[in-house]
């Protein structure tokens, strides 16, 4: 019964049921005592960080389920549903990244990419934040070989400054951790790890790990085309998710990374 307690004054959660999928955290279905039907996230992690990726995203306009409570590990999820809509979600997200912009790249405070931690803080620098808060602080992962990770330090100081500030991106509202296992029914957006970045990074790792469909990227083309040489900075903004799976879950990602390292021509 513990198990199954929500936050606040919502009680305890009805006819529960695993729900699998999840990695870090556990999460139940169930339904509330009106018949709400809703999801029970339990999180290694304080979820006051994930309500506000969820608020920042539904306040520009973005798909994301109604956040019914939430209390330190304990996050209640309005249950949402299809029928699956790809090219819908792919509009909305080239929609987000093109109305929902800053004059700077970073978030307000620290988060997290899965157990991750995010750094918060400013820049206008968009090479220089990606470098200094998001890639250098996944090298000291222990699963990273130690000649993979001087080829990551050397891009950092050297290449990746010229390869991604040429095209002067804008810093856009990204989701932050956009893949097929973070959609539900095909329209629903979840486990948000938000930040103001350049767009191309969310669809560099939207197009990983089976990637999402042909329609989504298709739609979000046809509402806003990518600048041009954006397949010469692919393997560059793949890095960082790469590095965060290497921290995760170990040395079965180092392969990817060394091969994103190769097309980069990083020795």
């Amino acid at each position: 019964m513990t198990e199954h307690r929500l936050p606040g004054t919502l009680g305890v959660l009805r006819d529960a049921r695993a729900c699998g999928g999840g990695s870090i955290c556990r999460v139940w279905l169930g339904e509330l005592d009106d018949g709400t039907p809703v999801v029970l996230k339990i999180a290694p992690y304080d979820v006051a960080t994930e309500v506000d990726g969820l608020e920042a995203l539904r306040t520009a306009g973005a798909p994301v389920p109604e956040v019914l409570a939430a209390d330190a590990d304990r996050l209640v999820l309005r249950r949402v549903g299809g029928p699956p809509d790809w090219e819908a979600l792919g509009r909305r997200i080239a929609q987000l990244h093109r109305d929902t912009t800053g004059d700077r790249f970073g978030w307000h405070r620290d988060n997290l990419l899965g157990r991750a931690p995010q750094r918060g803080g400013w820049s206008d620098d968009w090479p220089a934040f990606l470098a200094e808060h998001r890639l250098r602080p996944l090298l000291t992962a222990e699963a990273l070989p130690s000649e993979v990770r001087s080829r990551i330090e050397r891009g950092i100081d050297g290449p990746l400054a010229d390869l991604l500030g040429g095209d002067d991106p804008r810093p856009s509202l990204i989701h932050g951790d956009l893949w097929s296992g973070n959609v539900v029914a095909g329209r629903w957006l979840i486990d948000p790890a938000v930040w103001m970045a350049d767009r191309e990074l969310e669809l560099a790792f939207a197009r990983m790990f089976g990637g999402m469909p042909d329609a989504f990227f298709a739609a979000y083309r046809d509402t806003w085309p990518l600048a041009g040489g954006a397949e010469e900075r692919l393997p560059a903004l793949q890095l960082y998710h790469l590095l965060i799976h290497v921290w995760h879950f170990g040395a079965g990602y180092v392969p990817m990374v060394t091969d994103r390292l190769d097309q980069l021509g990083w020795r």
